[in-house]
Parts: C-alpha cells; sequence; structure tokens
C-alpha cells in the first residue's frame, strides 16, 4: 500500500505522537456520577507528571458519550492545563448526545489538538469525512473489538487527509492487529496500539506510539514497556512486558467494561484520584473481592 495525501495538520499531530504515550484518562467521578472539575485537572496534572506525553479525555474510559455538553466542555478546558497535547474523543453519542461532528467542533472551539473518532454504526468513511469538514482537527481513527473494521473500509478512512493515525484496540485479534498496523503504516499515518492485552506484541508488531486505558493509572509500568522498546533494551522490555501483563490481565477481563472501575480503584490507590470520585456509574457492577485482587496484582 502506497502512502497517502495526508494534509499538514494531520501530518503535525502524527509526528508529534509518534513514540508516545498517550493515557486514556478517566473522568473522575462520584457514585452518583458527579464531575469535580478541580479533581480532574488534578488528575490529569499527575497523569503528565508520572510519564504520560498526551492525555486522550472523554474517550471510552473518560466515558465521554454519556457526558453532557457542558460537563465534556469542563473536562477538555482542564486537560489543556495539564500541559500535554489533548485528544479528544467524539461520536457514539449515549443518551441522545450530539454526535461526532457537533463534539469535534466544540473540541476545536476548546483548543484540542486533535479527536479520536470512536466507531458508528453506517458509514465509516463519510464519518470521518464530516468530521474533518466540520472542525479541521486532526483525527485519529478507531479499530475496535466491539465493532471492527474491515480492511477495505479501513484504507479508505485512511486516505482522508485528515486522519493522523489510527488505533487499534481489537483484543484478542492478533492477526487483525497485524494487518491494521501494517495498512495504518502503509498509508503513512501513525500506527498506534491500544492493546491493553497485546501490548508488548503490538509493538513488536509495528505500532510507533500507544493510546491505552491502562495508563489512566501505573503510567509508569506502562511507559516502562514503551521506553525499554524505543532503547532496543530487550531484558528491560521482556521485564517490563510482564509486570503490565500480569496487570492487564487483572483488569482488562471480563466482565470487559469492568475495567473502568478497575482502573479508578488502581488510580485511587496510586493517590491520582481521591476515593470519593473513584466509580464508574455507567459499567456493570463488581464485586468487592475484585478490587483487593486488582490492587495485589499492581503491587
Amino acid at each position: 500500500m502506497m502512502s497517502t495525501p495526508i494534509d499538514a495538520r494531520a501530518a503535525g499531530l502524527r509526528d508529534l505522537l509518534s513514540g508516545g504515550l498517550v493515557a486514556a484518562a478517566l473522568t473522575p467521578m462520584t457514585r452518583a456520577g458527579e464531575v469535580d472539575l478541580d479533581v480532574a485537572e488534578a488528575y490529569f496534572r499527575r497523569l503528565a507528571a508520572s510519564g504520560a506525553d498526551a492525555l486522550a479525555v472523554l474517550a471510552h474510559t473518560g466515558r465521554g458519550p454519556y457526558l453532557p455538553p457542558e460537563t465534556r466542555a469542563g473536562v477538555i478546558a482542564r486537560a489543556r492545563r495539564a500541559g500535554v497535547p489533548v485528544i479528544v474523543g467524539v461520536g457514539a453519542a449515549a443518551r441522545g448526545g450530539p454526535g461526532a461532528v457537533a463534539d469535534a467542533r466544540a473540541a476545536a472551539g476548546l483548543g484540542a489538538d486533535g479527536v479520536l473518532v470512536f466507531p458508528e454504526p453506517g458509514d465509516r468513511v463519510a464519518l470521518h469525512e464530516a468530521v474533518w469538514a466540520a472542525a479541521g482537527l486532526p483525527m485519529i481513527a478507531f479499530d475496535l473489538y466491539t465493532n471492527p473494521c474491515p480492511p477495505a473500509t479501513l484504507r479508505r478512512i485512511l486516505a482522508v487527509p485528515g486522519v493522523a493515525g489510527l488505533k487499534t484496540a481489537l483484543l484478542s485479534d492478533a492477526m487483525g492487529c497485524q494487518e491494521t498496523i501494517a495498512l495504518t503504516r502503509g498509508s503513512g499515518r501513525l500506527a498506534i496500539t491500544g492493546e491493553d492485552r497485546m501490548f508488548g506484541p503490538s509493538l513488536l508488531w509495528g505500532a510507533q506510539a500507544a493510546l491505552v486505558g491502562i495508563a489512566a493509572a501505573s503510567v509508569g509500568t506502562t511507559a516502562d514497556v514503551l521506553r525499554a522498546f524505543e532503547a532496543d533494551d530487550l531484558r528491560g522490555f521482556e521485564k517490563a512486558s510482564a509486570r503490565l501483563d500480569r496487570l492487564a490481565a487483572a483488569t482488562f477481563t471480563a466482565p470487559m467494561e469492568g475495567y473502568v472501575q478497575r482502573m479508578a480503584w488502581l488510580a485511587a490507590e496510586e493517590g491520582l484520584i481521591p476515593p470519593t470520585h473513584a466509580h464508574d456509574p455507567y459499567g456493570p457492577a463488581l464485586p468487592e473481592d475484585e478490587r483487593a485482587h486488582v490492587l495485589a496484582s499492581a503491587r
């Protein structure tokens, strides 16, 4: 596959994120779903100080599709104060939200550096074209295990000039992950791993950056794998990958939607957020003894 034309703005984001760790941040919430923006800002700053090169806010981990526009706007504004690039999740609206185009326009108005476009039913190519035309923000496309994208469609998405990269999060589909990475690199876009359960292997398969929910806490554990790989430190990469795999096995497991709550428990244990705001009201109920298992794995 030959490289396809890319807009200068998208090329800029591609180069900015290359080799970096983007933390898919939580939106700290109370059990009732209340968001304290001061708590959120402190959390975003701690993620950056812990080694996150950029933040992805209001993505799946941040429960962005469930949050009203005013809360989304506040989260974006506070994330920008952390001093690192900010990518905003757009689309996949829940509860009758405004949709990807309106989300992207709002993100552009608040100074976001780019958007992560959630997979949605319908014409995915037209969705990316519409977001690009409406907001002019560089886009990261998203191949997600709950709604994987056919290779022919991926090729067309990767040909949209505003697409800077593509995040693969196929969970257990190793062959699909490898194909998506190859297609992305062949198009001249940034191949981004979102594979929390195949993190080390996805780097070996050619991923050039990471955007992962496991970096909503334990940023250092995640960054260690990426840095060891970049440094050609084989022994360090092996050890760091083993640590991360143990943590991922405890947090990214059935029910998979429970990973947001598990990462919130871990973030509270690490002092990134207060326990009062370590809740995911939109995920499945988890047994309380699971919390102890998650924290033991992190230790």
